[in-house]
């Protein structure tokens, strides 16, 4: 979960730069500079860090290859047998969707690429960048809430 926390961190910290004039002008950047992508990238790997630690917490472990798509498989086995909200894999389902599309993380499904592909303008990715960290601040936190709790 430190691994989680240190990228929903860093999301946050960036999220400040991308939108806030005094870190601009302190970091000496252009006003206009974003970096709305890595804030999506960011939150992708605190739920996917996340996710990774409460099944760790439940003796099961994915690992290369496609240890991404088999950590995600696995969460989902989890909400299907009724141990987490279902809710949960709706957003890491979603923030899968946001960093293939947008990030190129999973490079399949080329088909799928459109909502974000074709927002060239960084500032056009200032919403899916805000939702991709309030999502992964909330699950951050009720992963945090399931894992304080005996498994």
């Amino acid at each position: 979960m430190n691994r989680s926390k240190n990228e929903l961190d860093l999301a946050n910290a960036v999220f400040k730069i991308s939108t806030e004039t005094k870190f601009k002008a302190e970091l000496e950047l252009k006003e206009d500079s974003t970096f709305f992508s890595n804030v999506i990238s960011n939150s992708y790997y605190c739920i996917f860090y996340s996710a990774k630690a409460l099944l760790y917490a439940k003796r099961i472990i994915t690992s290369p290859p496609e240890e991404h798509k088999k950590t995600l498989k696995e969460f989902e086995k989890l909400a299907d047998s009724g141990q987490i909200d279902k809710e949960l894999v709706i957003i890491y389902k979603d923030i899968v969707v946001k960093a293939e599309e947008l990030l190129g993380i999973f490079a399949k499904e080329k088909s799928k690429r459109g909502k974000f592909t074709y927002r060239t303008l960084p500032q056009a990715n200032l919403e899916p960048a805000k939702e991709s960290l309030e999502n992964a601040e909330k699950f951050y936190k009720n992963i945090n809430l399931i894992l304080r709790k005996p498994i």
